[in-house]
């Protein structure tokens, strides 16, 4: 039986620095439906992407969201080790 879905935000780290939007939202759509993805890339001083990271709205059930990180979290895609983990709730409590 499915588990009713929730939306949750997800943050992921360790992204390569050439992964799209379209193709995060794609490696994620097979746990959940995917209703937005945020990439943000912090730069050094000399405007060189230092570190890439995502936000992910996904509308997932408890039991795919432990799938999604087991089989996702730490491991090695398009140049980068994903690093995923619940988005902190703060954004909602600003």
């Amino acid at each position: 039986m499915e588990g009713k879905k929730i939306l949750k935000r997800l943050y992921v780290g360790g992204l390569g620095h050439t992964v799209s939007e379209g193709e995060l939202q794609e490696r994620f759509s097979k746990f959940g439906e995917v209703t937005n993805v945020e990439i943000l890339t912090r730069k050094d001083e000399q405007g060189n992407p230092m570190k890439s990271f995502a936000y992910i709205n996904i509308s997932i059930s408890e039991s795919d969201l432990k799938k999604c990180m087991s089989i996702l979290n730490k491991t090695k895609w398009k140049g980068g080790t994903l690093q995923i983990e619940l988005a902190k709730e703060s954004f909602l409590h600003r």
